[in-house]
């Protein structure tokens, strides 16, 4: 039998906790975004050096396991004198591992932009910066948007990894609530359905926005 008045008394702690968990989520793809741009912008300039030593870094990172990457900067590099809280790690281990898939769309993106844009910028001798700000990226970045949050919804998800190196987020949360009354039933079925409360909707909408792409 569920227990509705101790759902009650635990739904405060694991609001609060969901909270962190999108601010989490938040930050961390706010991270994969500026990075991944960068990451795409370096890959795509002419010079082998460059483009191809980005991409041995992205493969490295989006083939090792993000579990792997959360221990190594959490437990490891302390012992090299470089260590920061678990929240903060957490964001930015998380940020930058997404940052490898969220460069793979923007690079994409800009490829798709066409050459003649390219041309006639050029033609008017406009500023790289005002090339790639005013031309480019404005007409790259509306068919990235449902890649983009796709890859949102999936980070979202992985947040509860961040429990393994002390983040208290909605999982970790969530079993320290109910190891105090070993209900496990209800604390992490309620952990299940504000899961699937916030992706779902947000799922909904990026779909909307394909079909839009889809019709532009």
């Amino acid at each position: 039998m569920i227990d509705w008045a101790y759902l009650a008394e635990i739904m405060p702690s694991l609001l609060e906790a969901t909270l962190v968990t999108i601010r989490i989520a938040l930050l961390g793809f706010a991270l994969a975004f500026v990075v991944g741009l960068c990451f795409a912008i370096l890959r795509l300039i002419e010079r082998p050096v460059i483009s191809m030593g980005v991409f041995l870094v992205l493969e490295f990172v989006r083939l090792t396991p993000l579990l792997v990457q959360l221990f190594f900067a959490f437990y490891v590099l302390p012992e090299v004198g470089i260590s920061l809280p678990a929240e903060p790690t957490g964001i930015l281990v998380i940020g930058l591992h997404y940052s490898t898939y969220t460069a793979e769309v923007f690079r994409s993106g800009i490829l798709s932009v066409p050459s003649g844009q390219w041309e006639a910028g050029r033609a008017l001798s406009l500023p790289s910066a005002i090339l790639w700000r005013k031309i480019v990226l404005p007409q790259a970045i509306r068919p990235m948007i449902p890649a983009l949050g796709n890859y949102l919804i999936q980070l979202f998800k992985e947040v509860p990894l961040l429990s393994t190196i002390t983040v208290y987020e909605l999982l970790n949360t969530a079993n320290l609530v109910a190891g105090e009354t070993f209900r496990y039933l209800e604390v992490l079925t309620v952990v299940a359905l504000i899961f699937f409360a916030i992706s779902y909707p947000s799922s909904l909408v990026i779909r909307q926005l394909e079909l839009k792409k889809d019709r532009y």
